[in-house]
């Protein structure tokens, strides 16, 4: 860091000088140096600009420790991330880039993940390189990458770009599972971890699972790790979510337990052989009830988590209510009769409340009817189905939520 020495009784008048020019670099600390000097770092970028009152002895040296001061050390992520670029910018620093810059962003590893809508300033492709290095170590990464929009091929593949490192394989844990897969082939939802968390603590000792739509082992996972499952058949059609899988049982110590199925899991040529059925589809799964009522243990029956974007449609329900009420909903979860508890609120949210809860209901009982239909066509004989539990994961708009319906399916006594 470059910093002007001078002698200890001429340091505060120094450094007035540097602050009233915006010449000081607030990021390290004022500090003594050999012979008896004190230094004061300064801006590298605005050196040319440098001026000195010569009534004041001083020299230009380099600190090659630079102690961090106190406000750089209270300063936020994105405070740092700021400071940094605005001193690589120099003068050409902008409020349009300020607000080009990312508040929030996913880290993986040694990898930061930025969101789609930041760095879009042509400005910053004249930086080439030296931008993607900054931001890297002001966020204390080896590797970058930015999100696009999710393609619509069937697969949710993401549109990622590779900004710095070599290769897109990253590493995470949550809840003490192992993660490891390709951010430039694969998603990984954050958002989810709620039900993660419920699966996990499932009762399914001896049980076989069968999920419909494994992707790279987000449910699959926590049912053989944490639930207990027996065996579970893992379907995926997606080549590059199939290669993470195979790491993340292996990473887990799993694989013996687990088969997987690479393919469209409506072409699952399995029956009669599972006890619980994930269903982890958006916005819809319906397209896998006919497999997952096939695969269900005929004798026995089973359990399936059916997940489903349900919108309501409101029309005299302000937004800000709706939204209110859905992370109400999410933290809140649901009750084992099927109906979802809410604490009593202001009056117009109450309603609001009362009416949705209603609608996911509605959607729950025609699921449910659908389902009992299904297996009473492929078996030749009634079944019963029963609603466990509806359950909030989260909300993609005011009136779109994503929602899980636990489902319990018997063959109908004789």
């Amino acid at each position: 860091v470059p910093a002007l020495a001078t002698e200890p009784r001429f340091a505060q008048c120094l450094r007035k000088h540097l602050e009233e020019k915006q010449l000081l670099d607030g990021r390290c600390r004022m500090q003594k140096v050999p012979g008896g000097l004190v230094a004061l770092p300064v801006l590298e970028e605005k050196l040319s600009k440098l001026c000195l009152p010569q009534d004041m002895t001083c020299e230009l040296i380099q600190i090659e420790d630079p102690v961090p001061s106190r406000a750089a050390r209270r300063r936020t992520p994105h405070q740092k991330l700021q400071d940094e670029l605005r001193r690589l910018m120099g003068e050409s620093w902008s409020k349009e880039l300020e607000h080009d810059i990312p508040r929030a962003w996913q880290r993986h590893g040694d990898m930061v993940l930025l969101s789609e809508d930041s760095f879009r300033a042509t400005l910053w492709e004249k930086l080439g390189p030296a931008l993607w290095e900054t931001v890297a170590l002001a966020l204390g990464a080896q590797r970058l990458a930015r999100r696009g929009r999710v393609l619509p091929d069937g697969m949710r593949s993401p549109s990622v770009t590779l900004l710095l490192g070599q290769d897109g394989w990253v590493e995470h844990v949550d809840n003490g599972i192992r993660y490891t897969f390709d951010v430039t082939k694969c998603m990984f939802s954050p958002g989810n971890i709620t039900e993660k968390l419920r699966v996990a603590s499932l009762p399914c000792t001896r049980e076989v699972l069968v999920d419909l739509y494994a992707g790279i082992g987000y449910f699959t996972l926590p049912y053989l790790i944490h639930a207990g499952a027996a065996f579970a058949h893992a379907c995926e059609w997606n080549c590059h979510a199939v290669e993470a899988l195979q790491r993340n049982l292996v990473l887990n110590g799993v694989q013996d337990r687990c088969r997987i199925h690479y393919g469209d899991s409506c072409q699952l040529e399995l029956q009669d052989v599972a006890d619980r059925v994930n269903l982890g589809l958006i916005p819809s799964s319906e397209e896998g009830w006919p497999v997952a009522c096939r695969v269900l243990k005929k004798r026995t029956g089973g359990v399936l988590h059916i997940h489903h974007n349900v919108e309501t449609l409101a029309a005299s329900d302000p937004p800000e209510t709706l939204v209110v009420q859905a992370e109400q909903e999410s933290a809140e979860g649901a009750s084992t009769d099927g109906e979802v508890q809410h604490p009593m609120g202001e009056s117009g949210k109450e309603t609001a409340r009362a009416r949705i809860r209603a609608e996911w209901q509605r959607w729950a009982e025609a699921t449910a009817i659908r389902i009992q239909e299904l297996l009473a066509e492929l078996h030749g004989q009634p079944w019963q189905t029963s609603i466990l539990r509806i359950e909030a994961v989260k909300s993609y708009a005011p009136h779109v939520h994503h929602l899980v319906l636990d489902l319990e399916c018997r063959p109908a006594l004789p």
